[in-house]
């Protein structure tokens, strides 16, 4: 690359993970009338669009989803992992409470030496991780980057909740960034608002060995959604006003994949058909950080996104959290 050349980012690669097993919600309302809780496919179904979603065994953690999905990736790329020189890795359920669960998937991958830590910003944390790669990259401190969403929300749920429990699935997602003389990555934008803590959280730490408040996730359902629709639109209105362009000249939107009635609901807000709307929360649930780049990989693998699309990314989460990033592929 001439020096003198504008520093550009460019996703190279995608990839994706999902654990084998595959819980129906059929197979979840057996489980759950197991525990006194009554529920149906048709009341999940009509709440959340969710059909089914994946859960790890016991002793798969974070990483090793991560780790996969970004095998993927660098394979997507035609680049080796010792091409890398940054590793960011968002996820609200890490491996341990340090090191950092991107320094574990480094180990995994068998390279050493490059940057590596994790963002947890929730459902919002890959669309951050974008953002700093991409900044990371302009500002000449990395070449390639991965950038990974990995999750096992199955081990934060409160199976007592049917409100809750029926909504997250575990899973990972990964991309291969690259610096390019071509513009990529257009516009980014991120906000948090501290004031809505409490709509969304898992209100437990550890202290002397032993876990204070509760470590299961807690959330007003009512709040999050009129929350989300909101900023949603807000955001996907800043970057396209970043980058000079219209919701019309989108290909493609892959908003945070949480229920598919805040989907329908932004798409109307954008005046986007739903056909332009990446959709996967039918088959994965709310993967949270894991979400989006699991449905952008999707959708590069089944030839939906080809080079050249225009394609909008955008999250919601606990924080509270939100951000978008406008890219051509």
């Amino acid at each position: 690359m001439n020096s003198a050349t504008p520093r550009h980012t460019r996703i190279v690669g995608t990839g994706s993970c999902l654990p084998p097993r595959r819980l129906s919600n059929a197979d979840l309302v057996v489980q759950l009338a197991s525990r006194g809780i009554e529920t149906s496919d048709e009341w999940i179904v009509e709440r959340t669009g969710i059909r089914a979603r994946h859960f790890v065994d016991d002793g798969v953690n974070a990483s090793d989803l991560a780790a996969r999905a970004a095998r993927y990736a660098l394979e997507s790329a035609g680049c080796r992992a010792d091409d890398i020189d940054l590793i960011i890795v968002a996820t609200s359920t890490p491996d341990m409470v340090f090191p950092a669960t991107a320094s574990i998937v480094q180990n995994k991958l068998g390279v050493c030496g490059c940057p590596a830590f994790d963002v947890q910003a929730v459902c919002s944390g890959f669309v951050y991780a974008l953002t700093v790669a991409d900044a990371m990259i302009r500002a000449g401190s990395a070449r390639r980057a991965l950038v990974i969403g990995a999750e096992v929300f199955s081990r934060i749920l409160d199976f007592n909740d049917r409100g809750t429990c029926v909504l997250f699935g575990d899973g990972a997602g990964a991309v291969v960034l690259a610096a390019s003389d071509t513009p990529g990555i257009l516009a980014t934008d991120l906000h948090a608002d501290g004031r809505h803590v409490g709509i969304l959280c898992v209100p437990g730490t550890v202290s002397g060995g032993q876990v204070l408040g509760d470590p299961v996730l807690k959330m007003d359902g009512q709040a999050v959604f009129k929350l989300a629709v909101g900023v949603l639109e807000s955001t996907a209105r800043t970057v396209l006003d970043k980058a000079g362009r219209s919701a019309e000249q989108l290909d493609w939107l892959i908003p945070h994949q949480a229920n598919i009635r805040i989907l329908q609901a932004t798409a109307r807000k954008l005046k986007l058909p739903m056909e332009k709307v990446i959709v996967t929360v039918d088959q994965h649930g709310n993967t949270s950080a894991a979400s989006i780049p699991l449905a952008l990989d999707v959708a590069v693998r089944d030839g939906r996104i080809r080079a050249g699309d225009s394609v909008m990314l955008e999250g919601v989460g606990g924080g509270f959290t939100w951000g978008a990033v406008l890219l051509d592929f």
